[in-house]
């Protein structure tokens, strides 16, 4: 069975999720800045649930969360708390909805914080500024029972070893609710699934294979080895990436992301097995819905439809 996800934002469905800026925020006085912040908040609240109603209503079986959905929650100067905000309870309880919608109706939530998240940083200031914010979103997981906070190896600073090292380390000494929804992916820059999966032995996460990224930066494994080697360290439903080049494999920058996904570059391998997929095209729901009718034309096992489809309270 095969669950495809849906990446942040959609194309066309009238979804949207708002944003700020810390120089914005900063710009207000104490009482406006959290009747802004409020507003912003529950905004995005709601529009998640609606953004779950429609992957339910489409077979869309998971989406990723933005990792703004409470906009610079953790800005050195702007961060705030969401219960400090006007009806800031109120919001909680609409996040938790989302989350109760996702369990009765078998969708996946996750999160992939932005590339400035780094773990294996020399500079102690960076780290401990990722580990605020993967505990941001920790929280955020556990109103919206999301499973996965996902994130790359960062950079290698001239000693890819020793950045690996202080990466394990950092990893184990993380909070539980932090850890146990961590996982690490393959990047098309630094970091291999060759790179990744002894750290993935090191300290039990999980490797989010992105076969995209493995096609352009290669360690000399094959997608067959290494989508086998990344099912070993899940402990519950793999996670997998799934995307198309722009300009094709042959003609150009192979990094960029095509608005729709290329058959060509869905693994057989992945065909018959019980995972995750999320679908990193720019078409957004077009693209994961255009794959869904492919992939169910090949008679490939989707995720069951919801128990009771159409609109639910």
């Amino acid at each position: 069975m095969i669950r495809f996800g849906l990446c942040c934002i959609f194309r066309e469905a009238p979804i949207k999720f708002r944003r700020t800026t810390a120089k914005y925020l900063l710009s207000l006085s104490g009482a406006a800045r959290a009747t802004h912040l409020a507003s912003i908040c529950m905004h995005n609240a709601d529009a998640l649930y609606r953004a779950l109603e429609f992957c339910a209503d489409h077979g869309i079986g998971a989406f990723r969360i933005n990792s703004q959905i409470l906009p610079v929650k953790t800005h050195p100067d702007a961060g705030y708390e969401l219960q400090e905000l006007p009806e800031g309870d109120q919001i909680v309880a609409r996040f938790e909805q989302c989350g109760n919608f996702s369990l009765k109706n078998g969708l996946r939530t996750s999160f992939h914080p932005d590339q400035f998240l780094v773990l294996s940083s020399p500079d102690a200031g960076v780290v401990k500024r990722s580990v605020a914010d993967l505990e941001y979103h920790a929280q955020v997981a556990e109103w919206v029972a999301a499973d996965v906070i996902n994130i790359h190896g960062g950079g290698a600073y001239g000693d890819k070893a020793t950045a690996l090292e202080r990466l394990v380390a950092v990893i184990n000494h993380l909070p539980q609710n932090v850890k146990s929804r961590l996982t690490l992916e393959n990047d098309d820059r630094v970091y291999t699934p060759a790179d990744l999966l002894p750290v993935c032995m090191q300290t039990g996460v999980a490797l989010v294979y992105d076969v995209h990224h493995h096609r352009c930066l290669p360690d000399g494994k094959s997608v067959e080895v290494i989508t086998k080697a990344a099912m070993s360290t899940w402990h519950r439903e793999p996670l997998f990436h799934l995307s198309s080049p722009l300009n094709g494999w042959e003609t150009g920058p192979c990094r960029p992301h095509h608005d729709f996904i290329d058959p060509a570059d869905f693994p057989d391998c992945w065909r018959d097995l019980d995972i995750t997929v999320d679908v990193e095209a720019k078409a957004k729901e077009l693209a994961v819905l255009k794959l869904l009718r492919w992939v169910a034309a090949l008679g490939v096992s989707l995720a069951p439809a919801p128990p009771n489809p159409g609109r639910r309270t």
